[in-house]
């Protein structure tokens, strides 16, 4: 469900813009109306608008830290099995490879460093699509690390916090609950009903955002419910780095909850 108020956010302390997490779910609400692509859309509009955004997204899970720095990033169709339609869709929001360049020289280029051969996934252009449908701000990707630590994560996302006072939007985009196995058998099966160990780990972690709990949220995955609700890291993971950019004095709200095929756990998160 969403539940938003409709009332403008204002940039907060010292000028600087929201963090927001996302829960993108399928790449479908890209092209339908649901109640996930009206609450993107309705999001936008909550949202000072950026100069730039600075995505993370768990469709860009690779061993080793990298910023995109084209000038045209490519719109990047990451999936199988989906109608034409949303193979045709498009999304060409200019690179910004002087914002890149920032973030290597935040991070570090021991770190990080550029690449020109990935481009605007669907973990980022699917939700964009929605918030900002003219494409007319500049989108630069970040990696989610493979090899690094949660807390290594978080360190990156404090690591890109000063980009908030200058007009960027960072964004984490993945899902709080991702077993994209047991919401494919549920979705064939026709059960809709969400399992006691999804419900449990977003509330464990929604309970750990407000508490401004950081060594919880690194060991989330070591869990029994952590480890059902993510059999792999790569859609948990982008939180880390929205909770590092939104450092230790942030305020919190949930614009989006609630599941999608059974267990998908659709929450988003304003760092403000």
């Amino acid at each position: 469900m969403t539940d938003l108020d409709n009332t403008p956010l204002t940039t907060g302390a010292g000028g600087r813009l929201p963090v927001l997490f996302v829960g993108h779910g399928s790449p479908m609400n890209a092209i339908e109306d649901n109640e996930w692509s009206r609450g993107f859309s309705a999001l936008a509009a909550l949202l000072p608008r950026p100069q730039a955004i600075l995505s993370v997204s768990a469709h860009w899970f690779v061993p080793g830290t990298f910023v995109t720095g084209n000038e045209h990033p490519e719109t990047i169709h990451d999936f199988g099995g989906f109608p034409q339609p949303l193979y045709d869709m498009q999304y060409p929001a200019p690179g910004d490879p002087d914002l890149a360049r920032r973030v290597v020289d935040l991070i570090g280029s021991d770190t990080v460093s550029l690449r020109n051969d990935w481009g605007i996934d669907h973990g980022t252009w699917t939700v964009l699509h929605h918030l900002y449908p003219a494409a007319d701000i500049p989108v630069i990707q970040l990696s989610v690390d493979s090899h690094r630590k949660p807390a290594d994560q978080i360190a990156i996302g404090k690591a890109l916090a000063p980009l908030r006072r200058e007009g960027v939007l960072i964004m984490g985009s993945g899902n709080i609950v991702h077993n994209l196995r047991h919401a494919m058998t549920a979705y064939h099966r026709g059960d809709s009903s969400t399992p006691d160990w999804a419900v449990r780990f977003d509330a464990d972690i929604t309970k750990a955002i407000e508490k401004h709990d950081g060594n919880s949220l690194a060991q989330a995955l070591e869990s029994a419910d952590g480890r059902i609700s993510h059999p792999t890291p790569d859609h948990y993971l982008p939180l880390l780095y929205a909770f590092g950019a939104a450092g230790g004095d942030y305020r919190v709200n949930f614009p989006i909850t609630g599941f999608d095929l059974s267990s998908l756990s659709m929450r988003s998160i304003l760092f403000l």
